[in-house]
């Protein structure tokens, strides 16, 4: 198959480890402060200093920047971040889990800080009353994230709006996400508001709950060699919802739609709900999508009220998948 990313990159988000020069982690047992090995979990990288809880490690680099390395173990702990730039980063990847514990009844990691970035880290088993329990809460400021795990909550990553910021998620797995069982709406596995730019690059989504996916009213997205496997979601929409229209692209990504759906009328959706972006030049090309063997209806892999030009190139589509239907 032709290569049709702008994003040049290998098509499973399993090959390869991310390297990403400066980043950190965070994490705190329950009820305990201390670490495996009987020391306080939370060091700052620069310094060499110890904290017992999350949220001391944040407050000591403020409004300046720095590296927080977290212990291996489970924590039920949370921190906001305010100012600053700061780095969470697992001493061992995977093996520091985020269990359970939300600030301000939001997340885990609450950010409205300049810049943070995330490596290494698992988030789960976090529910709050509104239905919006998240890993992570974007508020505002940059967000980047590689080689993390997001499992059992009500929602993955949750973010607000701003026009000026990004966030870049890279090798990432989102497992059991989403719910619509709320008054307030559906929470999805990651739901972005109007920022500036979403890239998700070589991440899985699997096993979805309800909601989307990946829903993202950007102004651009970059969703490239990503898996989207629905094939043990419960109640699921759409694999990726633009419900504001986007431009950029969405290639070289690997799609399996499952038998248990609440709306299966589409895998992509463009501009469904309102269209605050244009989606001129949305490039939706070198992907593969497939129903699962299961699967009693037919779908669109590409569903569009924007009335925009869409530049849809090739992609492999398998039986009882139309292309392309305009809403």
């Amino acid at each position: 198959m032709k290569n049709h990313a702008l994003i040049t990159l290998a098509r499973s988000p399993r090959r390869s480890a991310l390297t990403l020069a400066a980043l950190a982690l965070a994490a705190l047992p329950v009820g305990s402060l201390l670490a495996q090995g009987g020391e306080a979990p939370y060091r700052h990288v620069e310094s060499g200093k110890s904290y017992g809880r999350l949220q001391e490690a944040v407050n000591a680099i403020g409004a300046g920047k720095g590296t927080i390395a977290v212990a291996p173990g489970r924590y039920r702990d949370c921190a906001v971040q305010t100012a600053g730039d700061v780095s969470y980063m697992a001493s061992q990847p995977g093996q520091t889990i985020f269990d359970g514990g939300a600030c301000e009844g939001k997340a885990t990691l609450v950010l409205r800080g300049y810049n943070a970035s995330v490596s290494g880290l698992v988030f789960q088993n976090i529910a709050v009353p509104d239905g919006n329990g998240a890993g992570i809460r974007l508020e505002k400021g940059n967000l980047t994230i590689a080689q993390s795990w997001f499992r059992d909550s009500q929602q993955g990553i949750l973010a607000g709006a701003d026009g000026a910021g990004r966030i870049v998620i890279d090798k990432s797995t989102f497992t059991r996400l989403g719910t619509c069982a709320y008054s307030g709406g559906c929470a999805h596995s990651i739901y972005i508001g109007n920022y500036g730019l979403l890239r998700v690059t070589r991440s899985r989504f699997e096993e979805g709950r309800g909601g989307h996916y990946l829903k993202s009213r950007s102004v651009q997205v970059q969703i490239a060699s990503n898996s989207f496997d629905d094939t043990r979601g419960h109640g699921t929409n759409y694999m990726i919802d633009l419900p504001a229209g986007s431009t950029g692209q969405i290639t070289n990504n690997w799609f399996v739609q499952g038998a248990d759906k609440e709306n299966h009328s589409a895998l992509i959706a463009v501009a469904a709900e309102t269209q605050e972006n244009t989606a001129d030049g949305l490039k939706i090309a070198g992907n593969d999508a497939r129903m699962a063997p299961s699967v009693p209806w037919n779908s669109t892999f590409v569903a569009d009220w924007s009335g925009d030009r869409l530049a849809i190139g090739e992609n492999r589509l398998g039986k009882g998948i139309k292309p392309f239907d305009r809403r």
